[in-house]
């Protein structure tokens, strides 16, 4: 797991060395190890910072030129089976090294864009052709590992992180319609950026830079997956496919487990977590495994489950056990880190299970990605009963008006109640693809737009066409399993693996995810929504696969999702951050992007018996003016 950037200088007075060096600074923490960079030619530069994990010797370091001086590259992530790979494809060749970086370049020379076909892992490279004088850089099947392209008529930029990219002299304009997503989802969707000019390169893509500077990308893996399909359950017998998933997490876990540092496992106490710990302690003994609890939250803490997986398996397990005190302490290291807004406020605990896990191990594998595959989420439930023609939605789209009437909020019982009920009486009155976005956000289109001053500088249009990229997805003639997929295009990879991403590369550690394997992805869109989830059950077969492996007491027990304590945290600590600094009305007035008015309204229903999800739209604000007044300001 490292860091890498480059450029492309379509002007050739530009000097950019010492540009680069500052760049692959920033990436540091991604790679600890080795910071290295190289001119290629009279346009082209490549940096790379290394967090050694195969191959710990200083031949394996970036950037990698193969022996004909032809080929180098830079990469980031992990080729899983790369050592199947040289053998099936790279037999007759000598390599320098044993690291799965020397590998994929020869794959690369070898095959081309052909290669990705075979690779299994996570990554982010590029490869420059010096006698082309053309860079090729590629993005794994679902988007675990980040890839950020600047382009404009002088340069062309690419970067692990933003950070990155605004080493260099490029213009810095706010992109107002990211803005407005942002402002509902508390996360950039899709393939924008915050700032114009900069895109991600697409999950399952590869882009090609020429001689001339000229950008082209195309796909090289979707999801084998057609919205609107049903999939009908005779394709495949229930049990056959409980056997086939299992089989496949199996050998994704086993395949995960290579390296040569140390290696451990995260273990929450949830499902996922502990089916992947089960897998990797057949293979190893004495697996390190990892959990979080919560000393002040004892409703979220969920070690005691995690102890019995640890002991079952006989794990060296460690409990990191962190108070709301020590939570409201990293909050700052967090906001220093993060480059692009991003505001879901579980990245806070995440962070701190980086950081202590960090202490003990290089490589931590992970359960992210169960609930996106196999309906996890709560609102993938609620969506099963919105489609249902029933009286008790009837009745729920008629008491709409009373439940607004009521006092909302995250942090009572009845407050969550009255919210929830809100929200999916709201949702029952939309068609499927907007209810999904509905449910994905904090606020409403209107809402967020409402918060900005210069409202000419939101398209609606232009909303509405990038939101198309997951909701062309959600068809009200279709069902579940399209949500699942959308999950996949918005969700997972500009959230969850974000935020996993951020947290852990801001802590130096290496963390991977057995679930999104693309050999389990493309057999669990194969099957049919009622082996995931029914009225009872959300992830079905995934917990059916493995129950036997389990203790009973992770089955009978409902999701307990982990939320901070923003809103006390608003009220006391984080109250002159909002009333004196970053939100104080003088500076929302220079500042020219919000309406002061429409801030002052959030800030003071912070204070209310009604406070809804104010505390997310407040932390949107707050993550967004740090970012603010750090990079652009």
């Amino acid at each position: 797991m490292c860091g890498i950037a480059g450029y492309f200088s379509k002007d050739l007075n530009h000097q950019l060395e010492g540009t680069l060096q500052s760049a692959i600074k920033t990436l540091a923490k991604r790679g600890p190890d080795s910071q290295q960079t190289k001119i290629l030619s009279p346009q082209v530069g490549f940096a790379h910072a290394r967090l050694s994990i195969i191959d710990t010797s200083s031949i394996a370091n970036q950037p990698m030129t193969d022996d004909s001086g032809r080929f180098t590259i830079i990469f980031n992530g992990e080729i899983f089976n790369f050592r199947e790979l040289k053998e099936k494809f790279l037999e007759d060749l000598k390599f320098n090294s044993t690291s799965d970086t020397e590998v994929l370049l020869n794959l690369f020379i070898r095959m081309g864009k052909d290669c990705l076909q075979h690779l299994n892992g996570f990554f982010a490279f590029a490869v420059f052709d010096n006698q082309k004088d053309e860079i090729f850089l590629a993005r794994d099947r679902v988007g675990i590992k980040p890839l950020h392209v600047y382009n404009d008529d002088k340069i062309l930029l690419f970067a692990s992180e933003l950070k990155a990219i605004l080493q260099f002299p490029i213009k810095k304009e706010l992109d107002y319609n990211t803005l407005a997503l942002y402002l509902q989802l508390n996360y950039v969707p899709g393939t924008n950026s915050m700032l114009k000019n900069i895109q991600k390169l697409q999950p399952g893509s590869f882009a090609v830079i020429n001689s001339k500077g000229n950008f082209s990308t195309e796909k090289f893996y979707s999801i084998p997956y057609e919205p609107g399909k049903r999939i009908a359950e005779n394709e495949i017998s229930y049990d056959d496919a409980k056997a086939t998933l299992r089989k496949l997490v199996e050998e994704s876990v086993q395949r995960r487990l290579v390296s040569d540092v140390p290696l451990g496992s995260f273990l929450s106490g949830g499902i996922d977590s502990s089916i992947i710990t089960s897998c990797a302690a057949k293979n190893l003994s004495q697996l390190n495994t990892f959990s979080i609890g919560f000393k002040d939250e004892p409703y979220f803490d969920e070690t005691k489950y995690a102890n019995l997986v640890a002991k079952k398996f006989g794990t060296n397990h460690t409990v990191f056990s962190v108070s709301n005190d020590e939570m409201f302490a990293n909050i700052f290291s967090i906001l220093d880190y993060i480059d692009e807004p991003f505001a879901d406020s579980s990245a806070i605990a995440v962070y701190i299970l980086s950081q202590k896990t960090r202490e003990k191990v290089t490589v931590a594998l992970s359960g992210d990605g169960g609930d996106e595959l196999f309906a996890g989420y709560n609102k993938h439930n609620a969506e099963l009963r919105a489609r249902r023609k029933n009286a008790t939605n009837f009745l729920m789209q008629a008491g709409l008006p009373f439940f607004k009437m009521l006092p909302k909020s995250r942090h009572s019982k009845f407050g969550n109640l009255f919210r929830q009920l809100t929200r999916y009486s709201e949702g029952l009155q939309l068609s499927a693809a907007e209810r999904y976005w509905r449910w994905c956000s904090f606020s409403s289109q209107t809402e967020a737009v409402g918060l900005l001053k210069n409202k000419n500088a939101i398209s609606e249009q232009e909303l509405e066409n990038r939101k198309r990229f997951v909701l062309d997805a959600v068809k009200d003639e279709g069902e579940l399993n399209d949500i699942l997929f959308a999950d996949t295009q918005m969700v997972l990879p500009n959230d969850m693996l974000t935020k996993v991403d951020f947290m852990s590369m801001a802590n130096s550690l290496e963390v991977r995810v057995p679930l999104l394997d693309y050999t389990v992805v493309d057999f669990a869109f194969s099957l049919p929504v009622s082996y995931k989830i029914d009225s009872t059950i959300g992830k079905k077969i995934l917990k059916d696969a493995f129950r036997n492996e389990l203790p009973d007491e992770l089955f009978n027990r409902s999701k307990h999702g982990f939320e901070v304590p923003l809103l006390k945290w608003m009220q006391t600590g984080l109250r002159s951050l909002i009333e004196n600094e970053l939100l104080e009305k003088k500076f929302v007035e220079q500042q020219n992007i919000f309406d002061v008015n429409e801030i002052e309204k959030v800030k003071r229903k912070l204070f209310t018996n009604d406070p809804g999800d104010v505390h997310a739209t407040l932390w949107g604000l707050l993550v967004f003016q740090y970012w603010y007044k750090k990079y652009l300001s």
